[in-house]
């Protein structure tokens, strides 16, 4: 599997907003995740879920703009810059890089969120 491709392909799928589409395509189900914010998963049912609830909290998307990806091996990082209204009244801008592990799948089995700014 060219993960390279799968990195692109996954990438253009965040940008059109459709997160939990990305999430269900390219995730293994024993996927974990990890943000800045302290919050994990331990699989992909769980990081499902905790897209629909963000994505289900989103008023507005302002925009997403995808600015760079690498890749070296296995490791995929992409930067983002994510601009949302939200139904409570808040915003959310998030400049951050996405780390990726992909498997021999081409699957993601671990995904990493870091603050860009």
């Amino acid at each position: 599997m060219n993960i390279k491709e799968n990195v692109l392909k996954m990438d253009a799928v965040v940008s059109t907003g459709a997160i939990v589409d990305a999430v269900k395509e390219f995730f293994a189900e024993n996927a974990t995740t990890a943000d800045y914010g302290d919050n994990a998963t331990t699989n992909k049912s769980q990081m499902v879920e905790k897209m629909e609830g963000f994505a289900g909290s989103i008023a507005a998307v302002n925009g997403i703009t995808h600015h760079h990806s690498i890749v070296d091996g296995n490791v995929s990082a992409s930067e983002f810059t994510f601009d949302f209204d939200m139904k409570d009244g808040s915003k959310i801008y998030w400049h951050e890089i996405i780390r990726r592990i992909w498997n021999d799948e081409g699957k993601v089995i671990q995904e990493e969120y870091f603050n860009a700014e």
